[in-house]
């Protein structure tokens, strides 16, 4: 006797189902869920908030600037929750409802061993597709940021540093980060 089995694909629908604060992302039409964040991971999304809301105070900038959980609506079977999230002060107002619907302008993912083949793989996928124009990707493992600007709507690896170098943001215009600062314990 044979047996099919058929996958489930999730929707927006579903995802909404979920109580508020549910450790799942809905990625290519599934749900993945994924534990909390390490202490790691939690001090260097810390340490870069810090930095980038300095940045945005010192350069008057009026972007929207937001950390997870957040959700980021890119299609019916892709909603995300980004580490960091920053929009334009021009297109704020266009992506900001109860959560961001459409590509920010920069997101920033810190990979941890259970999200990091999603973030490297299917995640930058849809954020290439969808028109994030930067993607910064912090490795607390090998010390090191990867930088992706998209170009003629193709990711473009623009930086890759290590530890003590520094990476530059080409969406925020004039902030850098040492990896130095960002890393220490």
């Amino acid at each position: 006797m044979l047996t099919t089995e058929t996958k489930n694909k999730y929707t927006e629908k579903d995802y909404m189902l979920l109580e508020e604060g549910a450790p799942f992302q809905l990625i290519n039409y599934d749900l993945i869920m994924s534990p909390s964040p390490t202490s790691k991971h939690q001090l260097i999304s810390m340490k870069l908030t810090g930095f980038i809301l300095d940045f945005l105070r010192n350069t008057n900038n009026k972007g929207l600037f937001l950390s997870a959980p957040m959700d980021v609506k890119l299609d019916d079977g892709n909603i995300f929750q980004p580490d960091l999230i920053y929009v334009t002060a021009e297109r704020k107002e266009k992506l900001l409802k109860d959560r961001i619907e459409g590509a920010p302008d920069l997101i920033i993912e810190i990979l941890s061993p259970a999200n990091g083949y999603y973030d490297l793989r299917q995640k930058k996928d849809m954020y290439e597709k969808y028109g994030v124009a930067e993607y910064i990707i912090i490795d607390p493992l090998q010390l090191s940021v990867e930088i992706y600007v998209l170009k003629e709507a193709l990711y473009v690896l623009d930086q890759k540093v290590k530890q003590p170098e520094t990476f530059h943001s080409t969406v925020l215009n004039g902030f850098s980060v040492e990896l130095k600062e960002l890393f220490a314990q």
